[in-house]
């Protein structure tokens, strides 16, 4: 209802802490003319909800500030003759404490305001105490950190406008996406998904994508390449970082990175708005936010699931000597931010990125949950994965604390129930906790041991081979607690940072020199192994251990309980030439290469999808509660055995299809002793990575006789129980 003058309204309004504000009385004053733009009639607002939103009496806008002192809201009115004002130039309409205030919430009410179309930000102004965490600057405009859109430049990577600044806008013109009367969320079990981890961005980017330039790198590009996703057979996608980020961060000053492009998107400047140069052919905000619903809806359609990874351990403000304040830190920087009291304020860095996010202040956790339900309401996605998730296990000082709120409240959320929640169990002020992760019973983990351990067997390190049996089944010694299960564990071999597939079984030493840090950036501890030459070699022999290893890795990965997920490219087996950090390159080295791929689609790629298949079609791997003894046979008698690189065990289906494996990580062939098979049955081999292709991998299996196979070195099988 529109105010009239006069009119006496009462309010009660709800604060951002779900505490009852106190109950008062509005009066409206005469309407407020700007000097500088338009005629608008300015109501004094309410405090919820944060951000932009459209009332009876206009466009609201609400922003949390704790300790600020003025707050001064700005508005771009790109098309003024529509409002009857000048051309040109930035309207700001200083906030009034005693009207336009309810408790920490600012707020204001314009009528008549554009309905979309609108760039704004705020000046924040407060005390200047940097020993005691402020951080206020007027001179900066602010994006709302509500923002359900952020405007920019509008092309990835473009150098001509590195120095563009962003500011939130908001739409309230366009109908409702349609989702069609046909859609249905996938809602895949936990223990079946198969999740694929990808870059939007580095996914089509590549001419080799044979797309059209408007169309490469974007939301719209993975939608064309689904029928790739769905011939390897992963049923989830693990999207890189999506929110808002600034591409051109490193190259805001002179510095050893300022030749590098973020690319992968660990630097978010907006919790809310999807990345906007993921739009096709630059179109900005808006068509972004369509089309990542375009994206997310045919990729439902064809049965995958979409889970983001998710950044709220820091932000892109970067820390005191080199800052970047584009929001939160000039909004309230000792709200929003871990400070140290006893170091005159200055930033915690527990992500190593600079700033640590106060992720249990109420504020901020109640802006994580905001965020975390407008991506499923509006966007649909399935689940979450937490980068540096140990960071939101941090009181405000930093200490872990043993049952962080954030972290109960993501879990036992309503909205949230539905979605996979993913923890990367570390951050960088050395708080592990792969499998001691808080879970109520909800997070899965990075199975950072599983990774490790697996590298270590397969790469030939002796003492692994009871780890390796743990590991396969589901790390029972991590997870097996209260009501946790096998799909808890997220298993992975390789991952976005770290060597690719390929680079493991092709480096010893991480190359590093194109970051421009001198090799000091990156992890120096890969456990990987080389097969016997650093980098590209013609030497057949050597190729083909890496080729062996490469499907051994894979096949593992996939047999194991668990979770299983890959990288993006490694069903080619793409190369970073031995860069292990390749965050900042928007170039081959992390864009997919499709002429690869084609090239390898009857070897290399065959045998990925077909294991992946497997797996898919036969319950065996993914069982809902860890295994036992009626499970598994394990054909090991000498566990203890140091020296031993060999473990063989038999998986045990209900309806007699067993299987059995065997890996040999020895230099030299083992005799493996197979045991019979269940009654009228017959061993088949489907899989043999030291066999060339098509052997490798036999969808129907070869009939296998005698009880013992000749296992070769750096291999592994696979055999099938089937009716003869």
């Amino acid at each position: 209802m529109l105010f009239q003058k006069g009119d006496r309204i009462r309010h009660r309004i709800m604060n951002v802490f779900g505490r009852r504000a106190h109950e008062r009385v509005l009066e409206e004053e005469a309407p407020q003319v700007s000097e500088t733009g338009p005629s608008w009639k300015i109501f004094p607002g309410q405090a919820v909800p944060l951000g932009v939103s459209e009332v009876d009496t206009g466009i609201n806008f609400a922003i949390f500030s704790q300790h600020a002192t003025s707050v001064t809201l700005c508005l771009s009115l790109p098309d003024r003759e529509k409002t009857g004002g000048p051309d040109g130039g930035m309207v700001e309409l200083a906030l009034d404490p005693q009207m336009n205030k309810t408790g920490d919430i600012w707020h204001i009410c314009i009528k008549d305001l554009p309905r979309s179309n609108v760039q704004y930000g705020y000046r924040f102004d407060g005390p200047r105490d940097w020993n005691q965490g402020h951080r206020f600057d007027s001179s900066i405009v602010l994006i709302d950190p509500y923002a359900k859109l952020v405007e920019g430049r509008r092309y990835f990577g473009d150098a001509n406008y590195k120095f563009s600044k962003f500011l939130g806008t908001y739409d309230f013109d366009s109908l409702p996406f349609d989702w069609g009367d046909s859609y249905k969320l996938p809602n895949i079990p936990e223990k079946d998904l198969v999740i694929y981890e990808m870059n939007v961005r580095a996914f089509t980017a590549d001419e080799s994508s044979g797309l059209e330039p408007d169309i490469r790198g974007s939301y719209l590009g993975v939608i064309d390449m689904i029928p790739h996703l769905l011939e390897l057979g992963v049923n989830a996608i693990e999207l890189l970082p999506v929110f808002e980020f600034d591409e051109m961060e490193f190259q805001r000053r002179p510095n050893p990175r300022d030749h590098m492009i973020n690319t992968w998107g660990y630097s978010t400047i907006n919790f809310f708005a999807p990345m906007s140069r993921y739009a096709s052919a630059g179109g900005g905000p808006l068509k972004a936010s369509k089309e990542f619903k375009e994206m997310v809806k045919a990729l439902h359609g064809a049965g995958i699931e979409v889970i983001l990874d998710v950044v709220y351990n820091h932000t892109n403000e970067a820390d005191d000597a080199n800052p970047y304040t584009t929001s939160f830190r000039g909004i309230d920087n000792k709200v929003y931010y871990m400070l140290d009291p006893n170091n005159k304020g200055q930033l915690l860095n527990f992500s190593g990125c600079g700033n640590t996010l106060n992720c249990n202040h109420p504020v901020v956790m109640e802006l994580i949950l905001d965020s975390l339900r407008h991506w499923v309401v509006e966007y649909h996605v399935d689940g979450f994965r937490f980068d540096l998730a140990s960071v939101l296990c941090r009181g405000t000082d930093g200490s872990p604390l043993n049952a962080p709120p954030i972290i109960r409240a993501i879990a036992k959320d309503a909205i949230l129930s539905r979605c996979k929640v993913i923890s990367e169990p570390w951050d960088c002020g050395g708080l592990y906790q792969v499998g001691k992760f808080p879970n109520w019973d909800r997070w899965a983990e990075w199975n950072g041991k599983y990774r490790d351990d697996i590298r270590r067997f397969i790469k030939g390190d002796k003492g692994m081979k009871g780890t390796l049996a743990t590991r396969v089944a589901g790390s029972a010694d991590l997870y097996n607690v209260n009501k946790r299960k096998p799909y808890h564990s997220i298993n992975f071999v390789i991952a976005h940072d770290g060597f690719t597939l390929y680079d493991l079984v092709s480096y010893n030493f991480k190359h590093n020199d194109a970051n421009g840090e001198g090799g000091n950036d990156g992890s120096n501890d890969n456990l990987s192994w080389n097969c016997g030459f650093e980098g590209e070699t013609d030497d057949d022999t050597i190729k083909a251990i890496r080729s062996r290893q490469m499907k051994n890795f894979h096949l593992v990965l996939m047999i194991s309980q668990g979770t299983p997920m890959m990288l993006m490219g490694d069903e080619y087996a793409h190369t970073r030439y031995g860069n292990n950090n390749s965050y900042g390159h928007d170039t081959d080295i992390n864009h997919f290469q499709w002429g690869l791929l084609e090239t390898r689609k009857g070897n290399h790629f065959r045998f990925f999808k077909e294991v992946i298949k497997f797996r898919r079609a036969h319950p065996v791997f993914s069982h809902e509660t860890f295994l036992n003894k009626n499970d598994v046979t394990w054909h090991e008698d000498n566990w203890d055995n140091y020296d031993s690189t060999f473990l063989a065990f038999t998986l045990h289906d209900s309806n007699g299809e067993d299987i059995y494996l065997a890996f040999n990580a020895h230099d030299y062939s083992v005799k493996a002793y197979v045991p019979p098979p269940p009654v009228k049955r017959k061993w088949f081999r489907v899989v043999d990575t030291n066999l060339k292709s098509p052997n490798d991998f036999v969808t129907d299996g070869v009939p296998t006789t005698g009880s013992t196979y000749k296992v070769a070195p750096f291999s592994s099988i696979l055999l099938q129980a089937k009716l003869t």
